[in-house]
């Protein structure tokens, strides 16, 4: 008989690689830049302790505001556009039928595509001259913006490409959908439900628990997702209109060697990370506990 301690012990050998890689790469590098932010250190001389020097420098620190507000009005676009993409197609592709397993599999592709390559791939795409994206608007007869050129097409365009890569969110929720029994269904159309009313009071609700997962983690990874986009299409600009977090952490230590400072700015970011899941989780669950009445 398969006993609770050979099922744990396969559940921790099953996480021991994560476990040992989230340690390594991203555990111990935050904690020896957490040691760095109280430091100035450029990495040529020892680093010299300096306090809370550079936590308060950031409140003078007008590109650290700019990257800031270009952050979040980043996360305030994208994470909506990509979660409620993944939940439509999720929703439409979850019948087997024609087609449906080659239009699941397009739906994932661009998630499995290297960073450096996707973000090439869109850099031509919004070619204000060539680019495929303004020949088919120009085709439509619609307005074809100078993509990286222009301060909110070239957000815009950063926003598109994250929206693109929404096969993970995806998946997860197709599978949340067909765990869903399909007696509930059938018991609401007894009773006379409507469409909108089966959705309402069985889909949404039985999907909550993952939305609110995936919005969480969407929200994290969307923080830091954004470099390579920012670095290769718009490198920032114009204007600093695509300077985010990031992006500006990179300058600050490999442009400028203030790796002490760069070191606060990260650390910065991570707690306001927390604070913006914490809120997003909090309103959430409030609303989940309102729709239970």
């Amino acid at each position: 008989m398969y006993s609770k301690y050979q099922a744990a012990f396969t559940t921790w050998g099953m996480l021991l690689p994560y476990l040992l890689g989230l340690s390594l790469l991203i555990v111990l590098p935050s904690g020896l830049a957490l040691g760095l932010a109280f430091t100035r250190f450029d990495a040529l001389t020892p680093p010299v302790w300096i306090g809370l020097g550079n936590f308060e420098r950031l409140w003078q620190d007008r590109l650290f505001w700019v990257a800031l507000s270009n952050t979040l009005i980043y996360l305030a676009l994208a994470v909506p556009l990509r979660i409620g993409g993944a939940f439509f197609f999720a929703l439409i592709l979850k019948p087997q039928r024609p087609g449906a397993n080659l239009a699941r599999a397009a739906i994932y592709l661009p998630t499995v595509i290297p960073d450096i390559a996707y973000a090439t791939i869109w850099l031509i795409s919004f070619n204000p001259l060539y680019g495929p994206v303004n020949l088919l608007l120009k085709t439509l007869f619609l307005p074809a913006p100078a993509w990286p050129a222009e301060p909110w097409p070239a957000m815009w365009a950063l926003v598109i490409m994250a929206t693109w890569q929404l096969g993970e969110g995806f998946v997860v929720l197709l599978a949340s959908v067909r765990m869903i029994p399909a007696a509930l269904y059938e018991a609401s159309a007894m009773d006379g439900a409507g469409a909108w009313a089966r959705f309402r009071h069985i889909t949404l609700p039985m999907l909550l628990p993952s939305l609110v997962l995936l919005t969480a983690r969407d929200l994290i990874v969307s923080v830091q997702a954004n470099f390579v986009p920012s670095l290769v299409v718009t490198k920032g600009g114009p204007g600093y209109a695509t300077l985010f977090i990031p992006l500006y952490t990179y300058w600050l230590a490999f442009d400028d060697l203030r790796f002490g400072y760069a070191a606060a700015v990260v650390w910065t970011l991570y707690l306001i990370t927390f604070l913006v899941v914490s809120v997003q989780s909090f309103l959430l669950r409030r609303w989940q506990y309102a729709e239970s009445f």
